[in-house]
């Protein structure tokens, strides 16, 4: 009797906040990632002369948590969410956990996008939604193997979704996705009026 498996399974997580703990409030979230844009001149600074669309604190902020008590609180929560998925991932951290390395802000207005990368250096990565306008970006996760199908036809649109070259996730405000960081990703071009908010960061071991 024939027999098919599946093998070297990628695994996504994807959560609310609420469901591991405190829930920042999201107004305030909001309102704490925008003060920070406004006031982070060095990460205005680097967006501009890297062309990147909009703002983001990732080369310019490290101590997210320590500015503001609701980053502090979001970092609790996502401890647990990290380690629940580091479960699901059987890891062997041999006694050690994965503790978080970097945590920035990303704000996307009209027409920006985050083009297809990875996070080195890293194990988990992921992101949570503070706000996600009507009409705006999913994130984009690629198929691992893509660079080695060679000569393989493409999948039907209807193909199951573990076999699908992309996959696009529509988060919720307020929801957590974590991936494993070597997995590639990107946000596609917002389409909405209003500015797309998220909160991404990096966990790594030692």
């Amino acid at each position: 009797m024939s027999k098919i498996n599946s093998l070297f399974v990628t695994r996504l997580y994807h959560a609310a906040l609420s469901e591991l703990g405190k829930m920042p409030d999201a107004s305030e979230l909001e309102a704490a990632c925008l003060s920070i844009a406004d006031d982070d001149e060095a990460g205005q600074k680097w967006c501009e002369e890297n062309n990147f669309p909009g703002y983001t604190s990732y080369a310019s902020l490290d101590d997210l948590p320590w500015r503001f008590p609701v980053f502090k609180d979001l970092t609790k929560t996502l401890d647990k969410h990290v380690a629940a998925f580091a479960k699901d991932l059987e890891f062997d951290l041999d006694d050690k956990k994965l503790k978080l390395d970097s945590l920035w802000i990303n704000i996307l207005p009209e027409g920006g996008i985050h083009t297809s990368h990875i996070h080195p250096h890293s194990v988990i990565s992921g992101t949570t939604y503070v706000a996600m306008p009507k009409d705006t970006s999913a994130i984009k996760f690629e198929d691992p193997r893509s660079a080695m199908m060679m000569a393989a036809p493409t999948r039907k649109t209807n193909a199951r979704d573990e076999l699908r070259n992309f996959i696009y996730i529509e988060p919720e405000v307020s929801d957590v996705l974590l991936w494993e960081s070597w997995l590639r990703h990107e946000v596609p071009m917002n389409m909405a009026e209003e500015e797309r908010i998220s909160v991404s960061f990096n966990y790594s071991w030692s």
